[in-house]
Protein backbone atom coordinates (compact mmCIF):
# COMPACT_ATOMS: atom_id res chain seq x y z
CA UNK A 1 0.00 0.00 0.00
CA UNK A 2 1.00 3.44 -0.96
CA UNK A 3 2.78 5.70 2.08
CA UNK A 4 -0.42 8.30 1.76
CA UNK A 5 -2.78 5.94 2.84
CA UNK A 6 -3.68 6.33 6.37
CA UNK A 7 -7.35 5.98 6.31
CA UNK A 8 -6.85 10.23 7.27
CA UNK A 9 -5.22 10.77 4.76
CA UNK A 10 -1.45 10.93 6.66
CA UNK A 11 1.76 9.14 5.65
CA UNK A 12 3.13 6.51 7.75
CA UNK A 13 5.48 9.18 9.33
CA UNK A 14 3.33 11.86 9.92
CA UNK A 15 2.06 13.65 13.26
CA UNK A 16 -1.66 14.66 13.62
CA UNK A 17 -1.84 18.43 13.69
CA UNK A 18 -0.17 19.30 16.64
CA UNK A 19 -0.83 22.36 18.42
CA UNK A 20 0.09 24.06 22.28
CA UNK A 21 -1.75 26.89 24.01
CA UNK A 22 0.82 28.12 26.72
CA UNK A 23 -0.57 29.75 30.18
CA UNK A 24 -4.04 28.12 29.36
CA UNK A 25 -4.65 27.75 32.95
CA UNK A 26 -4.14 31.29 34.47
CA UNK A 27 -3.83 30.36 38.19
CA UNK A 28 -1.18 27.81 37.40
CA UNK A 29 2.64 28.23 38.02
CA UNK A 30 2.87 26.84 34.47
CA UNK A 31 0.04 25.20 32.04
CA UNK A 32 -1.04 24.42 28.73
CA UNK A 33 -3.36 23.08 26.56
CA UNK A 34 -2.03 20.38 24.27
CA UNK A 35 -3.72 19.44 21.17
CA UNK A 36 -2.72 16.43 19.07
CA UNK A 37 -5.21 15.53 16.15
CA UNK A 38 -8.84 15.11 18.38
CA UNK A 39 -7.02 14.55 21.70
CA UNK A 40 -6.50 16.98 23.77
CA UNK A 41 -4.85 17.27 27.20
CA UNK A 42 -4.82 20.00 30.00
CA UNK A 43 -1.37 19.98 32.03
CA UNK A 44 -0.68 22.05 34.80
CA UNK A 45 2.32 22.73 37.12
CA UNK A 46 1.96 23.71 40.61
CA UNK A 47 5.34 24.64 42.67
CA UNK A 48 4.69 23.87 46.55
CA UNK A 49 7.82 25.05 48.43
CA UNK A 50 8.19 21.24 50.59
CA UNK A 51 9.15 17.99 49.52
CA UNK A 52 8.13 14.47 50.38
CA UNK A 53 9.61 13.19 53.96
CA UNK A 54 11.87 10.64 52.29
CA UNK A 55 13.50 13.76 50.48
CA UNK A 56 14.02 16.12 53.75
CA UNK A 57 17.39 18.04 54.46
CA UNK A 58 19.05 16.80 51.06
CA UNK A 59 18.61 20.03 49.27
CA UNK A 60 16.81 17.86 46.38
CA UNK A 61 13.38 18.87 45.15
CA UNK A 62 10.98 16.57 43.44
CA UNK A 63 8.77 15.97 40.35
CA UNK A 64 5.59 14.02 40.42
CA UNK A 65 3.12 13.61 38.45
CA UNK A 66 -0.97 12.84 38.00
CA UNK A 67 -3.17 11.77 35.40
CA UNK A 68 -6.58 11.41 34.57
CA UNK A 69 -9.51 11.46 32.17
CA UNK A 70 -12.46 13.13 32.56
CA UNK A 71 -15.40 11.21 32.20
CA UNK A 72 -16.52 12.36 29.14
CA UNK A 73 -13.53 12.42 27.19
CA UNK A 74 -13.91 8.90 25.39
CA UNK A 75 -17.35 9.96 24.31
CA UNK A 76 -19.10 6.97 26.88
CA UNK A 77 -19.03 8.06 30.38
CA UNK A 78 -15.95 7.10 32.07
CA UNK A 79 -16.96 6.91 36.09
CA UNK A 80 -14.58 8.92 38.22
CA UNK A 81 -12.07 7.00 40.37
CA UNK A 82 -13.45 7.62 43.63
CA UNK A 83 -12.32 5.50 46.52
CA UNK A 84 -10.43 2.59 44.32
CA UNK A 85 -7.41 3.82 41.84
CA UNK A 86 -7.68 3.70 38.23
CA UNK A 87 -4.70 1.36 37.76
CA UNK A 88 -4.61 2.09 34.04
CA UNK A 89 -4.17 5.94 35.39
CA UNK A 90 -1.73 5.28 38.24
CA UNK A 91 1.12 3.77 35.89
CA UNK A 92 0.49 6.91 33.52
CA UNK A 93 0.94 9.34 36.03
CA UNK A 94 3.94 6.95 36.91
CA UNK A 95 5.47 7.19 33.79
CA UNK A 96 4.95 10.89 33.14
CA UNK A 97 7.25 11.90 36.29
CA UNK A 98 9.93 9.28 35.71
CA UNK A 99 10.28 11.02 31.89
CA UNK A 100 10.05 14.39 33.25
CA UNK A 101 12.33 13.87 36.21
CA UNK A 102 14.90 12.79 33.28
CA UNK A 103 15.73 16.46 32.07
CA UNK A 104 15.60 18.42 36.28
CA UNK A 105 18.39 19.70 38.04
CA UNK A 106 17.52 18.19 41.82
CA UNK A 107 19.91 20.61 43.33
CA UNK A 108 19.04 22.84 41.08
CA UNK A 109 15.09 23.12 41.99
CA UNK A 110 16.14 22.92 45.70
CA UNK A 111 13.64 21.57 48.69
CA UNK A 112 10.60 22.18 46.64
CA UNK A 113 8.27 19.62 44.58
CA UNK A 114 6.72 20.28 41.37
CA UNK A 115 2.88 18.51 41.15
CA UNK A 116 2.29 18.00 37.21
CA UNK A 117 -1.68 17.20 36.85
CA UNK A 118 -2.57 16.08 33.34
CA UNK A 119 -6.65 15.76 32.33
CA UNK A 120 -8.00 14.33 29.18
CA UNK A 121 -10.75 16.54 28.08
CA UNK A 122 -10.80 14.15 24.85
CA UNK A 123 -9.16 11.10 23.82
CA UNK A 124 -8.68 9.98 20.81
CA UNK A 125 -5.05 8.02 20.96
CA UNK A 126 -2.02 8.35 22.16
CA UNK A 127 -3.20 10.27 25.64
CA UNK A 128 0.06 9.01 27.31
CA UNK A 129 2.30 10.45 25.08
CA UNK A 130 0.50 13.97 24.85
CA UNK A 131 0.74 14.43 28.19
CA UNK A 132 4.13 13.74 28.55
CA UNK A 133 5.21 16.13 25.81
CA UNK A 134 2.68 19.18 27.68
CA UNK A 135 3.76 18.44 30.70
CA UNK A 136 7.31 19.42 29.91
CA UNK A 137 6.05 22.75 28.65
CA UNK A 138 3.78 23.41 32.29
CA UNK A 139 7.03 22.24 34.09
CA UNK A 140 9.07 24.95 32.09
CA UNK A 141 7.12 27.76 32.32
CA UNK A 142 6.20 26.67 36.35
CA UNK A 143 10.15 26.58 36.82
CA UNK A 144 11.10 29.80 35.09
CA UNK A 145 8.43 31.78 36.57
CA UNK A 146 9.56 30.02 40.29
CA UNK A 147 12.98 31.23 39.67
CA UNK A 148 12.40 34.69 38.50
CA UNK A 149 10.47 35.13 41.84
CA UNK A 150 13.77 33.55 44.11
CA UNK A 151 12.19 30.71 44.61
CA UNK A 152 14.97 27.98 42.71
CA UNK A 153 17.98 28.58 40.74
CA UNK A 154 17.82 29.04 37.07
CA UNK A 155 18.44 26.40 34.59
CA UNK A 156 16.43 23.70 36.75
CA UNK A 157 15.35 21.96 33.15
CA UNK A 158 18.06 20.73 31.17
CA UNK A 159 17.12 19.47 27.74
CA UNK A 160 13.98 18.70 26.56
CA UNK A 161 11.51 15.73 26.60
CA UNK A 162 8.74 14.89 24.59
CA UNK A 163 6.75 10.85 23.59
CA UNK A 164 5.16 9.89 20.72
CA UNK A 165 3.26 6.92 19.92
CA UNK A 166 4.40 4.13 17.00
CA UNK A 167 2.65 1.01 15.77
CA UNK A 168 2.24 -1.81 13.28
CA UNK A 169 -1.14 -1.91 11.32
CA UNK A 170 -1.76 -3.94 8.29
CA UNK A 171 2.02 -4.85 8.54
CA UNK A 172 2.68 -1.20 8.27
CA UNK A 173 5.25 0.79 10.85
CA UNK A 174 3.35 4.20 11.44
CA UNK A 175 3.73 6.79 13.73
CA UNK A 176 1.10 8.57 15.99
CA UNK A 177 -1.75 6.21 16.16
CA UNK A 178 -5.10 7.67 16.57
CA UNK A 179 -7.41 5.60 18.19
CA UNK A 180 -8.89 3.55 15.33
CA UNK A 181 -5.43 2.63 13.91
CA UNK A 182 -4.43 1.96 18.04
CA UNK A 183 -7.42 -0.35 17.80
CA UNK A 184 -6.73 -2.91 15.05
CA UNK A 185 -2.69 -2.53 15.20
CA UNK A 186 -0.58 -5.28 15.36
CA UNK A 187 1.93 -3.60 17.60
CA UNK A 188 1.68 -1.19 19.78
CA UNK A 189 4.44 1.51 21.23
CA UNK A 190 5.22 4.74 23.24
CA UNK A 191 8.78 5.89 23.42
CA UNK A 192 9.68 9.20 24.83
CA UNK A 193 12.72 10.56 24.02
CA UNK A 194 15.34 13.89 24.99
CA UNK A 195 16.11 16.55 22.19
CA UNK A 196 19.39 15.06 21.97
CA UNK A 197 18.06 11.72 20.79
CA UNK A 198 18.46 9.97 23.93
CA UNK A 199 15.78 7.39 24.72
CA UNK A 200 13.89 7.82 28.02
CA UNK A 201 11.16 5.75 28.07
CA UNK A 202 10.10 2.64 25.61
CA UNK A 203 6.83 0.64 26.20
CA UNK A 204 6.13 -1.69 23.13
CA UNK A 205 4.33 -5.31 23.12
CA UNK A 206 2.89 -6.93 20.41
CA UNK A 207 -1.01 -6.97 20.02
CA UNK A 208 -2.19 -9.50 17.87
CA UNK A 209 1.62 -10.72 15.89
CA UNK A 210 5.08 -10.77 17.04
CA UNK A 211 7.15 -8.24 15.30
CA UNK A 212 11.33 -8.57 14.35
CA UNK A 213 13.89 -6.42 15.08
CA UNK A 214 13.60 -4.73 11.74
CA UNK A 215 10.06 -3.42 12.71
CA UNK A 216 11.02 -2.30 15.85
CA UNK A 217 13.27 -0.03 14.02
CA UNK A 218 11.39 0.82 11.31
CA UNK A 219 9.16 2.33 14.21
CA UNK A 220 12.06 4.12 16.46
CA UNK A 221 13.08 5.86 13.20
CA UNK A 222 9.80 7.19 13.27
CA UNK A 223 9.21 8.13 16.78
CA UNK A 224 12.84 10.09 16.10
CA UNK A 225 11.21 11.88 12.99
CA UNK A 226 8.32 12.00 15.09
CA UNK A 227 10.06 13.47 18.34
CA UNK A 228 11.58 16.44 15.89
CA UNK A 229 8.50 18.08 15.44
CA UNK A 230 7.20 17.53 18.73
CA UNK A 231 10.49 19.31 20.30
CA UNK A 232 9.91 22.56 17.86
CA UNK A 233 6.27 22.96 19.15
CA UNK A 234 7.21 22.80 22.75
CA UNK A 235 10.03 25.55 22.36
CA UNK A 236 7.78 27.48 20.21
CA UNK A 237 4.73 27.78 22.67
CA UNK A 238 7.55 28.12 25.02
CA UNK A 239 8.96 31.89 23.61
CA UNK A 240 5.01 32.94 23.03
CA UNK A 241 4.41 31.97 26.84
CA UNK A 242 7.21 34.69 27.59
CA UNK A 243 6.03 37.36 25.23
CA UNK A 244 2.74 37.38 26.32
Amino acid sequence: MADKLRHDGRRLGELRDVAITAGFVSTADGSCLFELGKTRVICTASFDEDVPAWRANSGLGWVTAEYGMLPASTGKRKRRPIGKPDSRGVEIQRIIGRVLRSVVRFDRLGQNTITLDCDVLEADGGTRTAAITGAYVALCLAVENAAARGLCKPKVVEGAVAAASVGVVQGRAMLDLDYVEDSEAEVDMNVAMTSAGKFVEIQGSSERKPFDLAQLQAMLNLARRGMRKLARAQRQAIKDAKRS
